[in-house]
């Protein structure tokens, strides 16, 4: 306790007072248009001639401390309904063709030439907006949080061209009032754009920023300086409604064909322009991305990331409370796994530049398979800003279970899960964020309250979270230190606490080199970092320390070595295949020193691959040695072809004797168009004894409106008794589906 208050106390003293925004002398004008803008990438009308150009670009990468070599023109105006936005983007001396992946939206930022639009539309230096469009058309919008996080499963409308020419490509966006929040009468947003070349390896910025940092950060962006203020958008109400019909089947359980129609909306009503209440009603989320599965060895629950569209407008203040282990709230825990959200509703966005806030209530129904009631979930955010960029927040989380009576027999007299009354939790935590971006750092209360509402249940004791870290980023020197206190009862069911009743201690330290020379090298550096886990007695449960070497080439390939100790004393019986097999005994101590290395080839080339490797001890003495290749091959810009593999060796003593996994996933893109895309994703899980395809047709139609055709099959593997063990060509069906989905955006 006394050095997690040793570690608020450096928080609050790094606070930063408020000082003048680092980059506030780069200013671009933006003045309504004088003509109309037609998006088709010629930028040829009067608008574009008289507007501001924005130029002169600093370099991010390989070196931060000159201007960039490739030119990029940047030009700005505005009707009543849109901001636009004009990029030229000239290529550089180094001959050859662009360099793109596909057509796909949201592509992958470090291997495409690109052009992106950063928006702080409050000028707080925290929120924003991202739009960008790689070098044949292909769109990236996101939502930034946290000062310069992207989150990328945002969707929304606007409209895009490009052109291509022999020594240019053009850009125009439209972008509609109607798809950003900002505040009404503001006439000065944060803006900032961000260009990658990768044929000459450039990374520039229009602003300059320290190479340690993204281009997305918003503590460097300009100034986008209005000649009036911005129009308001005047009533923006959209209905998004779906129908959707599919056919399944379970062959696992015998269940013959099922049919499966249903309807839904969602509807979007901006209250101000800068605070919108998002509705749902029966909502369905089959057409979202499968998750990339991996080979399970830890003894924890494994986060995957939301991806349903509903959650992530301002869901960074919800699902980002907290720190990536210890989250009070986490929206996948609302209808998966077959549980249907009957409906829902948020209200969320800015208040004014230093309030934000956010209220959510969505109502699942029950399955009577597993006895699990009707639940609503109901989460209320509030933050509020000090100092230059930092803010203090608070977040209520509310799960209750509606007319469910608690078995009264303990235990139950059947076998049906006991599910609580509630569950609730309240938090507080302080976000530090300086001027200048160098300090980061967050502390961290949180208090569980839990009934199950069955006779002379007690109040439980530690219920509590402590946490904070603090952490310094130079250009060259990374050093960070993190506490956490979790109680033995803590609960968050409404969120992602893998791991209870600990203390933890973190601490890590890097440098990097940076040669001025003609070397290939563009940085190395090495990086130490140690944690340690204790019980809530004192006494040490984990620990690891981990020291590596990171050399990063001008070409962008990149090799990591490392070599790292584990220290285990296990709390509870553990599986270390995670198989289902005999258990470890809890109290059993555990040491191994492992070894590995870590290789990503440079993007630019058609065939790209990487790998890793490592080697060492593992539990009871064992070994454990994994092998991973990830291969790709682009005809571009429409077929893009992708593929990994990971290998476990795993040797214990008996009852576990030699164990291997493997896991395969290759992948097939298709883009015919930017609007038109094929998807095909096969992963092979030995370890879960799974191969699942996942085929996606999607067709945006008008911009945020599509049509999804998804087929998906789950098999498993056979085995093969001349060899004994599971074969990758021998199957059976487990289920199949096959949905058909459209969707309409309508702006009223």
């Amino acid at each position: 306790m006394k050095s997690l208050l040793f570690l608020l106390s450096a928080l609050l003293l790094t606070a930063p007072s408020l000082a003048q925004k680092k980059n506030e002398s780069y200013q671009i004008h933006i003045n309504r248009a004088t003509s109309p803008v037609v998006i088709d990438g010629a930028v040829e009308e009067t608008a574009w001639q008289a507007a501001e150009v924005a130029n002169n670009f600093w370099m991010v990468l390989p070196m931060d401390t000159s201007r960039a070599n490739v030119r990029t023109d940047v030009r700005m105006t505005y009707d009543d309904k849109n901001v636009y936005l004009s990029a030229v983007c000239y290529h550089g001396d180094v001959p050859g063709p662009y360099i793109v992946e596909s057509l796909r939206r949201d592509w992958n930022f470090g291997r495409n030439d690109n052009f992106i639009l950063f928006m702080d539309t409050f000028d707080d230096q925290t929120n924003g907006f991202t739009f960008g469009m790689n070098a044949v058309g292909a769109q990236w919008d996101g939502l930034l949080y946290e000062g310069g996080k992207a989150n990328l499963s945002w969707d929304n409308k606007w409209t895009s061209a490009v052109r291509n020419y022999p020594d240019r490509y053009v850009i125009e966006m439209a972008i509609p009032f109607k798809t950003i929040r900002y505040k009404r009468g503001i006439t000065h947003w944060g803006i900032n754009f961000s260009r990658q070349d990768l044929k000459t390896t450039e990374k520039s910025s229009w602003t300059p920023i320290p190479r340690q940092f993204p281009t997305a950060s918003l503590a460097y962006t300009g100034v986008l300086v209005w000649d009036e203020a911005p129009p308001q958008p005047g009533p923006n109400i959209s209905l998004i409604p779906y129908a959707l019909t599919g056919l399944s089947r379970d062959y696992e359980h015998g269940v013959p064909n099922k049919n499966r129609f249903d309807a839904g909306l969602d509807a979007k009503i901006a209250i101000t322009s800068s605070l919108n209440l998002d509705l749902t009603v029966n909502p369905d989320f089959s057409q979202v991305d499968v998750d990339q599965q991996v080979t399970n060895l830890d003894r924890f629950e494994l986060f995957f990331p939301e991806r349903r569209q509903f959650f992530l407008e301002n869901g960074d203040q919800f699902t980002n409370f907290g720190y990536a282990s210890i989250r009070p709230f986490f929206s996948r825990r609302i209808g998966l796994g077959g549980v249907p959200i009957r409906f829902g509703a948020r209200l969320s966005g800015k208040l004014n530049k230093d309030w934000r806030m956010g209220l959510m209530d969505m109502q699942t129904g029950s399955v009577g398979a597993t006895g699990l009631p009707a639940q609503n979930f109901a989460v209320v955010a509030l933050q509020r800003r000090v100092f230059a960029r930092s803010n203090i927040g608070v977040l209520f989380v509310n799960k209750q279970s509606l007319g469910y009576d608690v078995p009264t027999t303990n235990p139950p007299a059947t076998s049906t899960p006991v599910y609580s009354q509630y569950n609730r939790n309240l938090g507080f935590e302080y976000n530090l964020a300086s001027a200048n971006n160098l300090w980061t750092g967050k502390a961290l209360y949180l208090k569980s309250f839990t009934s199950t509402g069955q006779p002379g249940e007690q109040p439980k004791s530690d219920e509590a979270v402590y946490a904070a870290n603090l952490q310094f980023n130079s250009r060259q020197w990374l050093i960070g230190g993190q506490l956490e206190s979790v109680g033995t009862n803590y609960s968050a069911e409404a969120g992602y606490v893998p791991r209870r009743g600990y203390r933890r201690a973190m601490g890590n330290i890097s440098y990097t080199f940076l040669p001025t020379g003609a070397s290939g090298i563009q940085s190395h550096g090495p990086l130490l970092q140690s944690t340690y886990f204790f019980d809530p007695a004192g006494r040490q449960s984990d620990n690891e320390t981990y020291l590596s070497y990171l050399i990063t080439f001008k070409s962008r390939s990149t090799f990591t070595g490392w070599v790292a100790t584990d220290y285990v004393r296990l709390l509870q019986p553990f599986d270390p295949t995670n198989t289902g097999r005999e258990t470890l005994a809890a109290g059993t101590k555990h040491n191994w020193t492992a070894w590995g290395t870590a290789f990503i080839s440079k993007p630019q080339s058609l065939f790209t691959y990487g790998f890793t490797s490592r080697y060492g001890g593992y539990y009871a003495d064992g070994t454990r040695l994994n092998l991973t290749a990830d291969l790709g091959y682009r005809f571009q810009p429409f077929v893009s072809l992708a593929a990994s593999a990971s290998y476990n060796d795993i040797r214990l003593p008996l009852p576990w004797g030699h164990t291997t996994f493997w896991l395969v996933g290759p992948r097939f893109d298709v883009t015919m168009t930017n609007t038109l895309y094929l998807t095909t994703f096969v992963q092979y899980n030995e370890q879960q004894k799974n191969m699942n395809l996942n085929a996606r047709i999607q067709w945006r139609y008008k911009p945020a409106s599509d049509f999804f055709l998804v087929y998906t099959d789950n098999y498993l593997p056979g085995s093969s008794p001349q060899i004994g063990m599971d074969v990758p060509g021998l199957f059976t069906v487990r289920n199949r589906a096959l949905v058909l989905k459209w969707t309409y955006w309508w702006n009223i």
